[in-house]
């Protein structure tokens, strides 16, 4: 399992920024199709090769369908080829899941390494730049939610190498938030970043039945409020250790 995970992530690791980028905005634009039979004519007159258009129908229909609600059959169907071909690139529908999922998983790390060549040394102007990614997102028509935590109800098995990909996708985002919360100023960023990492995550289910521009409004408000108390954090912190701003650390402020 180990080396199949592996095999799929480095296959993701190979796909160029652009590429991925044009795949999401196409991936939404066929979760909109209506039913299976418009997207396998869409397919029909896409120049992509039998892999490609079973990659595209499988990210498609697992995104709007979910995993579970989707077969082989469809996939196939909707790729305008059959399961033979399926089973000649993924030897499993696992297998699909999760090179589907470490395929989203490394879009997302792509974009954390823009924003951090785009801002570099400014943890505020990237903290924000995730904010306007989700706040797009959700605005975005055919928008569902975030693909890997939509898939974690799907995959109970904490073994299962899809739900693999999706943990430490998600650790490592917390950790990303965390490490730049502190390098922004802010108090406690452990604790900040967990708030910030759970309305990320609740935005993006929320947006479905509140409306995404209700949501995305509050959102962008609620980081615009934690970045602006870092002064305040400051002047407090510099308060308490006297005029060289030494301060005390105690054991509930670690």
């Amino acid at each position: 399992m180990g080396m199949i995970l592996v095999g799929i992530i480095v296959c993701a690791s190979m796909i160029p920024i652009s590429i991925m980028v044009n795949r999401s905005a196409r991936i939404l634009q066929l979760a909109t199709v209506a039913d299976h039979s418009n997207l396998q004519k869409n397919m029909t007159t896409s120049a992509l090769s039998p892999r490609e258009r079973i990659i595209e129908a499988a990210q498609s229909l697992f995104y709007r369908e979910g995993i579970r609600g989707i077969g082989v059959e469809a996939i196939a169907s909707a790729a305008n080829t059959n399961k033979m071909a399926i089973y000649r690139h993924f030897d499993t529908k696992d297998d699909l899941v999760t090179y589907w999922l470490a395929s989203v998983a490394h879009e997302y790390e792509q974009m954390w390494t823009h924003w951090e060549n785009l801002y570099p040394g400014d943890p505020a102007s990237q903290l924000k730049a995730l904010v306007q990614s989700v706040v797009q997102r959700l605005r975005t028509e055919g928008n569902r939610g975030c693909a890997l935590a939509n898939s974690l109800a799907e995959l109970p098995d904490e073994n299962h190498p899809a739900r693999v990909v999706i943990d430490r996708h998600k650790n490592a985002q917390l950790q990303r938030i965390q490490t730049l919360c502190g390098e922004a100023g802010l108090g406690n960023p452990e604790h900040c970043a967990m708030i910030l990492h759970l309305c990320f995550e609740g935005a993006q289910i929320a947006a479905q039945s509140l409306g995404a521009d209700r949501v995305a409004t509050q959102l962008e408000n609620l980081v615009d409020a934690m970045l602006g108390t870092r002064g305040a954090a400051r002047s407090r912190h510099d308060v308490k250790g006297g005029r060289h701003g030494k301060a005390h650390v105690t054991k509930r402020s670690v």
